[in-house]
């Protein structure tokens, strides 16, 4: 991806032009250039931060005026100056088991907003055991796994629920043609490797790793493929707001062949943007009693479409259309319909939402 566009002067903080200061740990690496690139089409001001200052220089380029800070999640005083005079705080340095603890720590001591694009599970389902009671003390919000998976699912998921106060069954499923997976994406994997949940019976418990092969049916244009049982982060934050015994994730084998596959290439940018060409369509089924209610999206680079989301929600957040504090699930801290409608067409190509009901 090409480096960060340039900007008129602003300082970090106390933006003389009104535009919110976001810093952006992990600004460097893949998701988080497709962020800062977000965050400057939208009119915000991000604050590079990272642990290799020429990486960061780089990224920067001849945008002398977007600030740069280095700063190590191992040492919390680099990260409180990283953070000095930021609005919010976005995190997407993985593996997240290393930085989400000590970067929502530094934003709670700051008194601001965060929010991550983690997909491991068990670092989402800490954040909300561990660091609930006292944002909400704060007055501040935690909104981790802002992301493709995670949030995206979050948030198909309530505006399928409607008016439904509970569902007897949640099942995301994912469709992609293919998955050609970041350095990041690999190096989380070994991190995260045996962590994997699931939520069924009314709790987390441990993901089985089936290998079982069975037929689901995606909408068109996939149609019905070959699928398997898959652990994704929306299993952990949807059990926090939607009142069910069960959320099931599924996905079709293709991406998770290319996965598994030690020599497929990361993604390859064929637009200006940086975006793969990757497809992808995310279902929603949500059941209660003999009814069924669906969300569908769909759209290009499960990597890019990331940054729309989470710099959406930072808007959302600063602008107070935010509904809770504490540590929140997407779907549960903003209006489920108009954020996915604001991704539309531009982000996401495909939108389908149920009927609304009085």
């Amino acid at each position: 991806m090409s480096n960060v566009p340039s900007v008129s002067a602003a300082p970090s903080a106390g933006d003389r032009a009104g535009r919110p200061v976001v810093a952006v740990l992990g600004a460097y690496g893949h998701t988080g250039r497709f962020v800062v690139a977000e965050l400057l089409r939208r009119g915000m001001t991000p604050v590079l931060v990272g642990r290799d200052r020429h990486k960061l220089d780089a990224l920067r380029g001849p945008a002398a005026d977007v600030s740069v800070r280095v700063a190590s999640t191992e040492d919390p005083a680099s990260l409180d100056r990283a953070l000095d005079g930021a609005a919010a705080v976005v995190n997407c340095a993985g593996p997240f088991l290393a930085t989400a603890p000590a970067v929502a720590a530094a934003a709670l001591r700051a008194g601001i907003p965060y929010l991550d694009v983690a997909a491991e599970q068990g670092v989402t389902a800490a954040l909300f055991d561990t660091y609930g009671d006292g944002a909400r003390e704060a007055g501040v919000v935690l909104v981790p796994s802002l992301a493709f998976y995670g949030g995206l699912g979050d948030l198909l998921a309530t505006a399928a629920l409607g008016d439904w106060p509970d569902a007897d069954e949640v099942t995301l499923a994912y469709g992609l043609d293919s998955w050609h997976p970041t350095p990041g994406t690999r190096l989380t994997g070994e991190t995260n490797a045996g962590q994997h949940l699931t939520y069924t019976g009314g709790r987390l418990q441990p993901f089985s790793y089936s290998q079982d092969v069975f037929p689901w049916r995606f909408p068109e244009p996939l149609g019905t493929q070959d699928a398997r049982a898959f652990a994704t982060a929306d299993q952990v934050t949807l059990p926090r707001h939607v009142r069910t015994p069960e959320v099931r994730a599924v996905m079709n084998l293709a991406p998770l062949q290319d996965l598994r596959a030690t020599d497929t290439p990361a993604p390859v940018p064929v637009d200006d943007s940086g975006r793969s060409a990757q497809t992808f369509l995310v279902e929603a089924v949500v059941r209660r009693g003999g009814e069924t209610r669906r969300a569908v999206a769909g759209g290009r680079d499960i990597y890019a479409v990331t940054a729309p989301l989470v710099v959406e929600a930072v808007a959302r957040v600063l602008d107070g259309r935010c509904k809770v504090t504490g540590v929140a699930a997407a779907g549960e801290a903003f209006d489920a319909r108009s954020f996915l409608r604001a991704l539309t067409p531009e982000h996401l190509t495909r939108l389908d939402l149920p009927a609304e009901t009085d």
